[in-house]
């Protein structure tokens, strides 16, 4: 399903990935670790098509992703629908005037129908419990409450591949057993996870394989 081969990737002089090998299956369910600064963040960015490599092949079911492909926009489309990307501070993930706007923004970009967008809005703000936030601007929230927009933002494009950098990080207790038990569920639905992670519980609680990048930046994997 997704394929590095030979990437290498730097900022400016700055070798954050070298030489990266990953092959991640349908279904599986990726924890990676690592020391600060060795490049985690770096990869997943380029796994979202952020960023592309300077040396080296991406392939997401066998179409290369790199800057000429992505410029193809019902590719584009069709590729950041399939790829959920929660970022670490979800303020960097949310910008609309209220919740459920929020939540819509991804459906309406694909071009669904009012009906769908709407029965996906809906279906979101049911599921993480936040049906009473809807019309809240998301920079009035707390933490917790962000992280759970953010996931209902990317769950309303139904990807099949789910992207998490440090997601427990600032959370409470209760609100960390929420998601573990959601990220469970969501792997457990024969969906994709590749999740960045230092927290010992969540790794165990839903990784089924491990990489491990070291501060040569390389990536070795179980």
């Amino acid at each position: 399903m997704i394929r590095l081969e030979n990437v290498c990737f730097a900022y400016e002089k700055e070798i954050a990935l070298r030489y990266v090998n990953l092959h991640i299956k349908k279904g599986d369910s990726v924890v990676i670790q690592g020391p600060n600064g060795c490049g985690k963040s770096t990869l997943i960015k380029l796994l979202n098509g952020i960023i592309f490599p300077a040396e080296g092949k991406y392939l997401y079911q066998g179409y290369e992703i790199n800057e000429k492909t992505l410029k193809d926009s019902r590719f584009a489309k069709w590729f950041h629908q399939q790829m959920g990307y929660v970022f670490q501070n979800a303020d960097t993930q949310l910008f609309c005037g209220s919740v459920e706007e929020e939540i819509a923004f991804g459906p309406i970009q694909m071009g669904l129908p009012e009906t769908e967008i709407r029965k996906r809005t809906e279906d979101c703000l049911h599921l993480f419990g936040i049906e009473k936030l809807r019309e809240r601007p998301p920079y009035h929230l707390s933490g917790g409450e962000k992280r759970k927009v953010s996931l209902a933002c990317i769950l309303s494009l139904n990807p099949e591949v789910l992207i998490l950098d440090e997601p427990l990080a600032g959370l409470d207790e209760k609100t960390q057993d929420m998601l573990i038990n959601f990220l469970q569920n969501f792997h457990n639905a024969g969906k994709t996870l590749i999740t960045i992670t230092h927290n010992r519980q969540l790794a165990d609680a839903i990784g089924t394989r491990f990489a491990y990048m070291n501060e040569e930046h390389e990536l070795k994997t179980e």
